[in-house]
C-alpha cells in the first residue's frame, strides 16, 4: 500500500492586518459570542442596535434578503467571530465565513458581486456581511426566487444549501437544518459590536428532494449509513478516499494515541470539509458543541490525516470539536461529556493508559504548528470524565428565589405554591413576552474557574416549553431552553460554564423566549468542578 504523507491543514494562526472600516459599518471586533436571551440590565427596553447588528440590518435591506436568516448562517457558521481576518481550516473568512477553496467560492463571488476588494472582504465584517448577503441573494435570483418567495424565510432553503457547499446530500441538509433550527429557537448573540438578537419563530423550510434525504445518522441514500460500525453513537459520513489511507490497524500499527482537536470552523463544514478531496484532511471523529453529536469520518482501522505527523497519524485517532480556540462558548457541557465517553471507550478498546501522556493535544504532537486545542480547552474536568474520577464540588451554593438579597424580579413575577414539586416555600412565574425583563439569582464566585450550573423547578404542563436559563460567562452570555412542563421536582443539570469570580447576578431566568405557558423561576444550584 502506497503510504501518503498528507499536507498539514491551515494553520489558525495567520494574521490579518485590519483597515479602515467602510462607510457602512464596523471593522472586525473582538467577539465572544453564545446564544442569549436578556443583557445583564433587567429593562423594559431593548438596547439601541450596536454596529453588528446594523450591518446586518443594512446588508439585508440592500440585497434583499432576510435579516435573521442572514445573521442564522453567520451564528451557525462562526458564532459571529471574525477572529481579527484569520482563516477558518477549510479557508473561510468573516463572521460569514466567506470561502475560497476549491470547493466553496464564495469570497471570489462576494468581491465581484460587491466589487469590494478580498482583503476588505475577509477583515472587514462589515464587508463581510454584506458580501455574504450579496452572494445568498445571487444564489436566490438564480433559483428563481420571486420577491413574494424571497419575503418568505422557508423558501430560502437551497439557497442556504448552496452557500455551505456541502459534498454529500446528507451533510447538505445538515448545514441547512442547523441555520433553520437557529431560526427556530431564536438566540442572541453577545459581541464586541455590540447584541444581534433572532426571535424565535415557526419554521417549515421547504426542502425540495433533499426533504427525501434522511438527516445524518438516520440513514440515507449516498453512502452515509445510520450509525457508525465503530462507535454506536456515533453517524457514519465517509471522508473522500483522498483524505485519508486505509489500513489495518493494530495488526499494520498499534493505536497509542487519541489526539484532541479543535476544528476551527462549524460541524458541518468540518464534515464537508473532510468530503472535499481537495483538503488533503480527516479526523476519525467530529463533535457537536451544541448537544456532543458525533460523525465518525475515518474507520478506526484506517489513518487520518489529522496530527500533521504520519508517525503520530499511524498511531493515533483524532477527535475535532466544533469550534474555534479562542472561543470558549463553543466548549460546552455535552461537548465534553460526549468527547469524554468516546475517548474512554478508545482507551479501553485499545488499552490506551487513561492519562495525559496518550491524550493528547494537536499541539502536543512533535513539529505541531497548531494551537489547538488551546488554551479555553478545560483539561482538568475533561481528564475527569474520561477516567471517571470527577471528586465531590469543593465549593457550591443554592439561590432560592426566597433567598435574602441573591435574588431579584421585576413586580412582573407572581408568587405561587401551587405545585408540592417546589424548592423552598414557593417558587416565581411569569407570562412570556418579547422585552427583556429577567429574574436574576446572585453569587458570591471565589475563583474564576468552571462551574456546574442546576436548576430547580416544578414542571406542569401549562409551564413554559422552552424557558431561557442565562448564564452570565466572561466570554458573554450563554442560554440553556429549558422545557418546564416535564423533567422538574429535582435538580436538572444546564452544564458547566466558566464563571467569573466576585459577587453577581451569575444565572437569569428570561421571559423572553418563543415557547408557550409561564416561565417559572424557583431555585439554582452552582457548584466547581
Amino acid at each position: 500500500m502506497t503510504v501518503r504523507y498528507p499536507q498539514p491543514r491551515l494553520s489558525q494562526l495567520l494574521g490579518a492586518t485590519l483597515i479602515v472600516s467602510l462607510a457602512i459599518g464596523l471593522t472586525s471586533p473582538s467577539v465572544s459570542a453564545a446564544p442569549a436571551t436578556d443583557s445583564l440590565a433587567s429593562t423594559d427596553t431593548p438596547a439601541a442596535a450596536g454596529p453588528l447588528a446594523t450591518a446586518f440590518d443594512r446588508a439585508a435591506a440592500r440585497y434583499g434578503v432576510p435579516r435573521d436568516l442572514l445573521v442564522a448562517v453567520g451564528y451557525a457558521e462562526t458564532h459571529l467571530d471574525g477572529h481579527a481576518g484569520a482563516p477558518s481550516a477549510s479557508n473561510g473568512y468573516g463572521v460569514m465565513h466567506l470561502a475560497s477553496n476549491p470547493k466553496v467560492r464564495t469570497l471570489d463571488e462576494a468581491a465581484r458581486l460587491t466589487g469590494l476588494d478580498p482583503t476588505t472582504l475577509r477583515t472587514d465584517t462589515a464587508a463581510n456581511v454584506t458580501g455574504a448577503a450579496a452572494v445568498l441573494r445571487s444564489y436566490a435570483d438564480q433559483a428563481g426566487l420571486t420577491a413574494t418567495q424571497r419575503a418568505d424565510l422557508d423558501h430560502w432553503y437551497a439557497t442556504v444549501v448552496r452557500y455551505g457547499g456541502a459534498s454529500t446530500p446528507t451533510v447538505a441538509r445538515l448545514y441547512a437544518d442547523t441555520v433553520f433550527d437557529l431560526l427556530g429557537t431564536g438566540f442572541d448573540a453577545t459581541t464586541s459590536g455590540g447584541p444581534v438578537r433572532v426571535a424565535p419563530r415557526k419554521v417549515a423550510p421547504e426542502r425540495g428532494a433533499l426533504a427525501a434525504v434522511a438527516p445524518l445518522g438516520a440513514g440515507s441514500g449516498d453512502g452515509v449509513g445510520v450509525m457508525s460500525t465503530d462507535y454506536g453513537p456515533a453517524a457514519w459520513a465517509p471522508a473522500h478516499a483522498e483524505n485519508y489511507t486505509v489500513s489495518s490497524r493494530e495488526s499494520a500499527y498499534p493505536i497509542n494515541y487519541v489526539v484532541i482537536h479543535v476544528t476551527q470552523g462549524s460541524y458541518a463544514g468540518t464534515i464537508s470539509w473532510f468530503q472535499n478531496p481537495a483538503s488533503n484532511v480527516s479526523a476519525h471523529y467530529t463533535i457537536r458543541s451544541s448537544d456532543g453529536a458525533v460523525t465518525q469520518s475515518v474507520r478506526e482501522k484506517d489513518i487520518g490525516y489529522h496530527a500533521g505527523n504520519w508517525t503520530y497519524n499511524t498511531q493515533s485517532i483524532g477527535i475535532e470539536h466544533e469550534g474555534y480556540v479562542n472561543q470558549p462558548s463553543w466548549f460546552t457541557d455535552a461537548m465534553y461529556r460526549s468527547s469524554a465517553a468516546l475517548t474512554r471507550h478508545l482507551c479501553d478498546r485499545y488499552g490506551i493508559p487513561k492519562d495525559r501522556s496518550r491524550i493528547i493535544g494537536h499541539n502536543q504532537v512533535p513539529g505541531a504548528t497548531h494551537t489547538d486545542p488551546g488554551p479555553n480547552w478545560n483539561w482538568t474536568y475533561y481528564m475527569q470524565l474520561v477516567t471517571g474520577s470527577t471528586p465531590p464540588p469543593s465549593w457550591s451554593v443554592t439561590v432560592d428565589n426566597t433567598t435574602s438579597g441573591a435574588f431579584t424580579a421585576s413586580a412582573n413575577w407572581g408568587t405561587s405554591t401551587y405545585s408540592s414539586q417546589r424548592h423552598g416555600a414557593d417558587y416565581r412565574f411569569a407570562d412570556p413576552v418579547e422585552a427583556s425583563d429577567p429574574a436574576w439569582y446572585r453569587a458570591n464566585i471565589p475563583t474564576t474557574a468552571s462551574y456546574r450550573v442546576e436548576a430547580w423547578y416544578p414542571d406542569d404542563p401549562g409551564y413554559n416549553s422552552s424557558a431561557p436559563y442565562i448564564i452570565v460567562t466572561p466570554s458573554g452570555n450563554q442560554t440553556v431552553y429549558v422545557d418546564q412542563r416535564s423533567g422538574g421536582g429535582g435538580w436538572r443539570n444546564l452544564g458547566t460554564f466558566t464563571l467569573a469570580a466576585g459577587d453577581g447576578n451569575k444565572v437569569g431566568v428570561s421571559r423572553w423566549t418563543g415557547g408557550t405557558g409561564l416561565v417559572i423561576a424557583d431555585a439554582i444550584r452552582i457548584s466547581r468542578v
